[in-house]
């Protein structure tokens, strides 16, 4: 029996690295007034190109006119599990898995190519295509499962029951019909609950529905300004992303490591000590994080995150360095090293924030140094 076109393109795309595979017609989202009740609720916090983007989302042949068929793909990115005594450690931050290794962006996306050159080569000379890597307004997770790769779990991450979800999605849009025969979905979330009981915001606030704005992915990563002071004190060493909803996930006990070398941890990457991160210069930054998604916080965003956790942290020795963060260029770096050496507190820290208070212009540095000062010294006189 000749082997079809949807079974060449399923084994090219299991050579190029991608675990799942599952091919679905082009159709308008089912979801599509869900996710618009899921923004106007508020819930995308200040990620104002989820809004701008909508109409896009609505059906993918918006994206390409000619689309047909849309391939779902997903790429293994789980690699080692360090031991607890490193990433439980305040001293050092904890850093999502997925950045652990090179931006699986521009991973992808070359992959994904050359499986559109391997179709066209089969003979679709007239091939008219898009790909996506988690950045194109596609709502992916809807149409994986609609491909058969897995379930969108309560954690809103989509589950394989084979081996659970670090998973990065993909998709390639393509201008022709394809065979859509898939097999039945396996597994479900039944009455488990774990990841809504650990999230330390409780973001998932029911079932399959997440508030960004208390997300810790999306404080660390998308929110570019000042972090609210309720939530930092819940975020314990976690500088960029949260893995916590995976972590606990039963499903995830499944997970087989990646083959993909370039998702295996850079040096410097797993549970990083704090005070390492909190000095560097833009220089310095721009050239340990390039090709990182991590890049994506941006310096400012970043140590931003570093001096939240080493507030948390609560450890005198890290006072010279806040001290030093206090006269940073960024206003946002002084407003949290202020929170930070509040929250560590003692007489040091003490007559480190009053002689910045002396100097400092900028408002809301001001009112996180006096906020500060009345979190070490109570009521009593500042002075």
């Amino acid at each position: 029996m000749a082997i079809t076109l949807t079974q060449q393109i399923q084994e090219r795309a299991h050579e190029l690295g991608f675990e799942l595979v599952g091919i679905t017609p082009a159709q308008e989202s089912q979801t599509i007034q869900r996710y618009k009740q899921w923004i106007a609720n508020g819930y995308a916090g200040e990620m104002g190109y989820l809004q701008r983007h909508l109409p896009l989302k609505e059906d993918p042949r918006t994206l390409l006119q000619e689309a047909k068929s849309i391939i779902s793909l997903a790429m293994n990115y789980y690699t080692v599990d360090p031991s607890e005594a490193l990433t439980k450690e305040p001293g050092r931050g904890q850093i999502s898995r997925y950045a652990w290794g090179d931006d699986y962006h521009d991973v992808i996306r070359e992959r994904l190519l050359h499986l559109v050159e391997f179709i066209k080569n089969t003979g679709e000379t007239k091939l008219k295509s898009r790909v996506f890597v988690d950045s194109g307004p596609i709502l992916e997770r809807e149409y994986a499962q609609k491909a058969k790769l897995g379930w969108i779990g309560k954690n809103t991450n989509l589950i394989n029951w084979r081996t659970g979800s670090w998973y990065f999605l993909a998709e390639v849009l393509v201008s022709i019909d394809l065979d859509y025969d898939l097999p039945p979905l396996i597994g479900s979330c039944g009455s488990c609950t774990k990841c809504i009981e650990a999230c330390p915001t409780d973001a998932i606030i029911e079932p399959n529905l997440l508030d960004s704005r208390l997300c810790i992915s999306y404080l660390t990563i998308e929110l570019k300004n000042s972090i609210p002071k309720e939530l930092r004190p819940k975020m314990g060493n976690l500088i960029f992303g949260c893995d916590i909803c995976q972590e606990v996930c039963p499903w995830n006990s499944k997970a087989i490591p990646t083959a993909e070398p370039a998702f295996r941890p850079r040096n410097g990457n797993l549970a990083p000590e704090l005070l390492s991160l909190i000095g560097m210069t833009q220089a310095e930054f721009s050239k340990r994080f390039k090709g990182s998604p991590i890049k994506r916080a941006k310096r400012r965003g970043f140590l931003r995150n570093v001096i939240v956790a080493i507030g948390n942290w609560k450890s005198q020795a890290a006072i010279p360095a806040l001290r030093n963060a206090l006269s940073d260029d960024e206003p946002l770096i002084r407003r949290h090293a202020a929170w930070a050496l509040g929250q560590i507190g003692g007489e040091d820290a003490k007559q480190v924030l009053k002689t910045c208070l002396e100097t400092e212009n900028d408002n809301d540095v001001i009112t996180e140094i006096e906020d500060a000062l009345h979190e070490i010294v109570g009521d009593g006189n500042l002075l």
